[in-house]
């Protein structure tokens, strides 16, 4: 268009095109810089926001960012859901456990009738004081030579099979077999002692004799037992004896055959509560017995402690007896 030398001429829009914009001058805005609020972005918030580049218009987020922080969010996430696990594990566990205890001990209680259980004044308190028992003592037990030291107390039946019971005795690893018995009421009676020990016997109070007889080898001995009322006589007749010539005469039969008759034998007395005991030991077929038989003084000293425990186990069983009563 031509114009006129006089005329103003129109302004025109000027619509440069996209080959011609030039790059801004201006610097974007900060807002650290201008005391502007601060971003509200945080890679641990997962509401914050993310802040966009000042690029222009083809700004985008940060990927790499968001990433990241979602990971480390999955991350915490599935250590929480492990330990919470663990724990919750743990506690029911030990519910479990109490609750298997409780149940235990409230077993008893729980299967008694209503009316057995304690009434709520009945049950103590956590407070109380325990109870205090006054200190006793178990009454001290019955010496067994109590009852074999008196005929107040010995009462149990007495006779030389029941003193001497069985066929044989065996001590340790040697077997004796065992003769005849005898009882009788007269302890001066010429077959059963000597005299003169019938003399002691008979005026120190002994009421019974009994005799039994046992034998091993060719080599036999007779045990007498004298029975007093008290311990005192027996102590006494045993003291007057002098075994030497104050002998229970021995006794044959069964078993055993005839001995110390006429010969040498070994003779013994002792005492043990009311009862006085006697031995004789020696050789079948009159041998005299010497120092160097020691198979004589064996049988001898054998039977005369077997006729001690015999005795012994007499107090025994009536102290036992008296004690359970």
């Amino acid at each position: 268009m031509c114009t006129g030398a006089g005329k103003v001429p129109r302004a025109g829009v000027h619509r440069p095109d996209s080959t011609s914009r030039t790059p801004s001058k201006m610097r974007p805005m900060s807002f650290g810089q201008q005391g502007g609020p601060p971003s509200q972005w945080d890679p641990w918030k997962p509401q914050s926001q993310q802040p966009w580049s000042s690029g222009g218009g083809e700004q985008t987020p940060d990927w790499a960012a968001l990433a990241e922080a979602s990971e480390i969010r999955n991350r915490r996430r599935r250590l929480f859901f492990i330990v919470g696990g663990a724990l919750a594990t743990v506690g029911i566990g030990t519910a479990v456990a109490m609750a298997v205890v409780s149940a235990n001990n409230g077993d008893d209680q729980a299967n008694k009738p209503t009316s057995s259980l304690p009434a709520t004044a009945d049950i103590p308190s956590a407070t109380g004081t325990a109870p205090s028992f006054a200190p006793t003592s178990a009454p001290p037990p019955l010496d067994p030579k109590e009852f074999i030291a008196s005929k107040a107390k010995d009462t149990d039946p007495l006779s030389a099979k029941l003193l001497f019971p069985g066929t044989q005795l065996t001590m340790g690893s040697t077997v004796y077999k065992k003769g005849e018995t005898s009882d009788t009421r007269n302890c001066a009676a010429a077959d059963t002692v000597q005299a003169s020990l019938g003399k002691i016997l008979k005026a120190d109070g002994c009421t019974q004799f009994m005799r039994v007889s046992y034998t091993k080898d060719g080599v036999s001995v007779t045990v007498g037992v004298a029975v007093f009322d008290t311990e005192a006589q027996a102590q006494k007749a045993k003291g007057q004896v002098n075994t030497k010539k104050d002998i229970v005469k021995s006794l044959s039969g069964g078993a055993v055959k005839p001995f110390c008759n006429a010969a040498i034998c070994r003779t013994t007395s002792n005492s043990y509560g009311r009862y006085a005991y006697f031995t004789i030991s020696g050789f079948a077929g009159g041998k005299n017995v010497t120092e160097k038989d020691t198979a004589v003084f064996s049988i001898g000293d054998n039977l005369a402690e077997f006729t001690f425990r015999q005795i012994h186990r007499r107090g025994e069983a009536q102290a036992s007896t008296a004690a359970g009563e």
